[in-house]
């Protein structure tokens, strides 16, 4: 069934990756929440909007292309430049005489508790007021924290500084941003768990897990649960043991020595010889477990970052190459296929990515997590911030260099993939 295959690699794919970036996007959002900071936009995936609701004072979307995320917070982007003196608007008064709506309209004609002047000046991040010529009159408003600015169909709500990211603290903004990252190691870890809840914890024990039917060891009359002692007379203390001897015995014949309910038996097992690797179809034993299974997440989590920061370690000397890199061609495609080998192997494969992903974020890297956090260690050293500017050049060039990384490694899965 080729094509029920596609569906569940695609089906699959979509899941893994919308998960990946919903938990990492939910570690921003909840801690900008948290600091009091102004989300306008929780979004996943980027491009064209397809699907949009709003719900508080944040608008939660869908957008068209399946890659990546945004939280888009208070003062990331200048949503406020479309208010400049000397326009004229009209303002919506709510009943204490605050100004809860700037309309931008010109030629809007003011209704109940709206009046219409030109615009002297205003301050909608400190002082909250602005100040109006209403008939060659001047006067002076005072602005609701959460008025709206009012552009057509487009709504946005004005953000006073303590509601902006700059105007948090270095650490609220630095949990802010590392919460991304933090987060997807938390997924691995929970991933990692529910596989040892659901499918058992792999143990090292010298016992048979699940015998494969009409593989060797079945054939040779062995059960799942037997506990192996011996290989030719060699002690056998560990499945790894057992591995080795048997790995390094294709289309041999072993005598093996085994413990079955108390009793003590010898089999004669002949090794299948698969690619000069011997092999007699067992899978590992594995062991059921809350505390085990616990243990085995948190375990789990530690090996593979520890494995990823030596590739990339081995990546930086030049151990290996770009040539060796896999991009979004290669990474769907892997998912596709560990989607067809079952549950607990699509989990994991979702764990280690989302270990990849919080790693590679905290990269001190332009453009990304790493890069931004780095920044705010430099402004804690200096005592001061970098010019917005010049750190929003740096970012737009690192973020050029990783599309062209990104580019790179596509041609390399692309040439693997018709080779």
């Amino acid at each position: 069934m080729p094509f029920a295959n596609s569906i569940e690699s695609v089906i699959a794919i979509v899941v893994v990756f919308g998960l990946l970036v919903f938990i990492h996007e939910l570690g921003h959002f909840l801690l900008a929440k948290r600091a009091g900071i102004l989300c306008r936009e929780f979004a996943l995936g980027m491009g064209p909007k397809i699907f949009s609701v709003k719900k508080g004072e944040t608008e939660y979307t869908l957008r068209l292309l399946p890659i990546g995320g945004m939280v888009r917070m208070a003062g990331e982007d200048p949503e406020l430049d479309i208010l400049k003196p000397q326009m004229q608007v009209t303002v919506e008064l709510d009943p204490l005489g605050k100004v809860s709506r700037i309309i931008l309209d010109p030629h809007h004609q003011p209704g109940p508790n709206q009046v219409t002047g030109t615009v002297i000046r205003y301050d909608l991040e400190q002082q909250l007021n602005m100040q109006l010529e209403l008939a060659g009159e001047q006067k002076q408003f005072s602005v609701h924290p959460q008025a709206m600015l009012v552009k057509g169909d487009q709504e946005i709500q004005i953000a006073p500084l303590n509601r902006q990211f700059k105007g948090k603290t270095i650490m609220q903004r630095f949990w802010a941003i590392f919460a991304g990252p933090a987060f997807n190691f938390i997924l691995a870890f929970v991933l990692f768990t529910l596989i040892g809840l659901f499918f058992g914890v792999p143990s090292n024990q010298p016992m048979l897990g699940e015998v494969k039917a009409d593989g060797p060891a079945a054939q040779a009359g062995l059960q799942q649960g037997d506990r192996v002692l011996s290989i030719q007379g060699q002690p056998v203390a560990s499945w790894d043991d057992l591995v080795e001897i048997v790995s390094m015995s294709p289309g041999k014949t072993l005598q093996m020595e085994i413990e079955r309910d108390g009793q003590r038996k010898t089999v004669d097992v002949t090794i299948l010889n698969e690619q000069n690797v011997g092999k007699i179809m067992v899978y590992k034993p594995v062991t059921y477990s809350p505390l085990h299974a616990v243990q085995y997440g948190a375990v789990s989590t530690y090996n593979f970052s520890a494995a990823i920061l030596k590739s990339l370690g081995q990546l930086i000397t030049g151990t290996y190459g770009l040539k060796d890199l896999s991009g979004p061609v290669g990474i769907f495609k892997m998912t596709g296929e560990f989607a067809q080998q079952g549950l607990s192997v699509l989990m994991s494969w979702a764990a280690v990515l989302s270990i990849n992903l919080g790693l590679f974020n905290l990269l001190p890297v332009p453009a990304l997590d790493g890069g931004r956090i780095a920044f705010l260690v430099v402004e804690a050293l200096r005592g001061r911030p970098v010019d917005p500017n010049k750190e929003g050049m740096v970012h737009f060039l690192g973020f050029a260099l990783l599309m062209l990384l990104i580019l790179v490694v596509t041609w390399n899965d692309i040439t693997r993939l018709f080779s």
